[in-house]
């Protein structure tokens, strides 16, 4: 079911590509392509099966996002974000999905995961206040997946949370105004003193742990794979399409160029050209085969009940972060050898540039960071941290 997905939305992309400038222009995904999203299924490629969803193999879901993205990248972002949240919601508890998805399993969420909420116990469940930035896509949704902290009784942090919150708790404030990923409308999210039940809530400890309510309802091996693999590999994959997508254009577009300078002479002819579109393309295939590489080495762990190895982990989220690094050094090269009219503002290169350069600043790309996790394990050193 998954491929067959992954068709319908390459189906979509010529005209997903003559609306990206107007979708950047806007600010906004239009709502037809939203719609035609939903019906293409993307949405549910993760989505549990008990509630309509395909529980299809995530590799296919990377496809069809970098599908999406090499048309437009704004797109892209929305179907991998909006995309990944129906598989973090299957961690939660069998009452929170139905909640959502009970009456209507094309229900929508977005998110906002910096712990920036604070959770002080109340009786039943917990009293909500916060002001989250960068909520992708939150427009289009009913219901948002929230990061905050615990507070105790000395007014210091205990835990931190995700929590699952209606959109009836909160408001969401006009704040996206950008160079790149202009299409999201990645807004912020306002709570005041809203009430989350027990059962909206998960802690982020165990699921680092991968264990959660929802694997009582859930048990398939999809949903037994860490949240750390699956979402931040969902931030690189939109980086990844645009970078394909821009080299795409500039195929097209510098094959029957002429140069007015440097000797004359068709583009396509000049030797540092070909080294660069071979440089390019290099980088993006090699992204592409190590995420998928590894997020199908995962849920093989997962469908045959093993531990999945911390190496694997740590080498998941270092060819993740790698992974947006060569996209962008891939884009930053045809952008630069594409000459002043990759400049010119609504062509697909200069728009690509944009979009992977403003995708690789989420922090699931925090490059150092992440390596540094990695060595540490190289080494046989303790790495604790919920972004493995």
């Amino acid at each position: 079911m998954g491929n067959t997905v992954v068709e319908a939305v390459r189906g979509l992309v010529p005209a997903l590509a003559d609306r990206a400038q107007e979708t950047d222009t806007a600010g906004r995904v239009p709502d037809k392509t939203v719609r035609e999203l939903i019906d293409s299924g993307v949405f549910r490629m993760l989505q549990p099966r008990r509630h309509g969803g395909l529980e299809a193999d995530p590799v296919d879901f990377y496809a069809a996002v970098r599908a999406v993205s090499a048309a437009c990248c704004s797109t892209g972002w929305l179907a991998s974000v909006l995309g990944v949240h129906p598989w973090h919601l299957a961690l939660f508890s069998g009452q929170a999905q139905d909640e959502v998805w009970g009456s209507d399993p094309d229900t929508l969420l977005s998110s906002a995961y910096a712990p920036v909420g604070r959770l002080t116990p109340a009786d039943g469940g917990y009293q909500l206040t916060g002001h989250w930035s960068f909520s992708s896509g939150c427009e289009y949704a009913r219901w948002a997946l929230l990061g905050a902290l615990v507070v105790g009784d000395q007014g210091r942090p205990v835990d931190f949370m995700t929590v699952l919150v209606p959109r009836t708790d909160y408001r969401i404030e006009q704040a996206w105004d950008v160079v790149g990923l202009r299409g999201t409308a990645s807004n912020d999210i306002v709570v005041d003193k809203a009430f989350v039940p027990a059962h909206r809530v998960i802690r982020n400890y165990e699921q680092a742990q991968l264990s959660g309510p929802g694997q009582q309802v859930n048990p398939g091996p999809l949903y037994r794979i860490p949240f750390a693999a699956v979402f931040t590999t969902a931030v690189t994959a939109p980086v990844l399409g645009a970078a394909a997508g821009g080299y795409e254009s500039y195929l097209s577009v510098m094959n029957e160029r002429v140069r007015l300078s440097l000797g004359g002479g068709r583009f396509a002819e000049d030797p540092y050209a070909q080294v660069a579109i071979a440089r390019a393309a290099s980088d993006v295939d090699a992204a592409i085969l190590q995420t998928d590489r590894n997020i199908a080495e995962l849920l093989a762990h997962a469908s045959d009940g093993r531990d999945i190895p911390m190496e694997l982990r740590l080498r998941t989220r270092r060819d993740q972060v790698r992974g947006t690094e060569r996209a962008v050094a891939a884009i930053d090269l045809l952008f630069k050898t594409a000459g002043g009219n990759s400049l010119r503002r609504g062509n697909p290169i200069e728009r690509a540039w944009r979009d992977a350069h403003a995708g690789s600043v989420h922090v699931a790309n925090d490059t150092e960071r992440t390596l540094a996790m990695y060595g540490r394990g190289a080494f046989g050193l303790t790495v604790e941290d919920n972004l493995v």
